[in-house]
């Protein structure tokens, strides 16, 4: 089972200007965690015993009336000598049109000194199915896309924490402009497809409006010894079922 123990596949941070409850409270809770990620649909917690890891189920909508589904377990640390918080977990799959098949992966909320808000990280990564296929597919399209959702998904929480815009008014705001910079270089295109090239190349650089995710504004390149909490390795590995 992949396992970022060790190396890190995918690795995201952002800065978030607030403080380390709220944003605790907006990533552990299943109905806020929900609204901010793109990459989940529904996230619901299942019933625990007292002193066991919580268990969770989730669910991606990947096309009308087209769910994948997949159960995980998670542990976290609230409270810890230095002062940052870690959460970590492990997750599987058995949908045949998952590609990913199990994976595990970590938060950390590290309080930033200097700029008073708190360095928000994941690190994760999975093991896709479908053999030399669903390997190839993973390399070349679905494990960017998947950083890039993540990235995207934690300035949305950013926005709503420092900016108070939910994350359903930043999604339309996204699609938007979007929207609106596809119609300016359709509309500059059949005036003159040379120009119509140029604006889609600037459009494509132009900065988004602040109050727009942006998976840019994100660290995507982990430090050197980047590595997972010891608290991942007490959870036990999920089986796909």
């Amino acid at each position: 089972m992949p396992d970022v123990g060790g190396s890190v596949s995918l690795y995201i941070e952002a800065r978030i200007r607030t403080d380390i409850d709220a944003l605790w409270s907006h990533s552990q809770d299943p109905a806020q965690h929900q609204r901010w990620d793109l990459r989940f649909t529904e996230i619901d917690y299942l019933p625990m015993a007292p002193g066991e890891p919580q268990h969770f189920r989730y669910s991606t909508r990947v096309l009308p009336g087209l769910t994948v589904a997949g159960t995980g377990i998670s542990a976290g640390e609230r409270h810890r000598p230095d002062g940052t918080r870690t959460s970590a977990l492990r997750f599987s799959s058995p949908h045949p049109l998952s590609l990913i098949e199990e994976g595990s992966g970590y938060w950390r909320y590290v309080p930033d000194g200097d700029g008073g808000g708190v360095r928000f990280i994941t690190g994760y990564d999975y093991r896709p199915r479908w053999g030399r296929f669903g390997s190839l597919a993973d390399r070349l399209v679905f494990r960017p896309l998947m950083g890039w959702a993540t990235a995207w998904s934690f300035d949305r929480l950013r926005i709503w924490l420092e900016r108070g815009v939910s994350p359903e008014h930043s999604l339309l705001s996204a699609l938007a402009e979007v929207l609106l910079r596809l119609a300016c270089v359709g509309g500059v295109a059949l005036l003159s497809p040379a120009a119509g090239v140029l604006i889609a190349v600037l459009a494509a650089l132009l900065r988004p409006l602040p109050t727009t995710p942006a998976a840019r504004r994100c660290l995507r390149k982990p430090p050197l010894r980047a590595r997972a909490p010891k608290i991942l390795h007490t959870l036990a590995p999920q089986e796909s079922r």
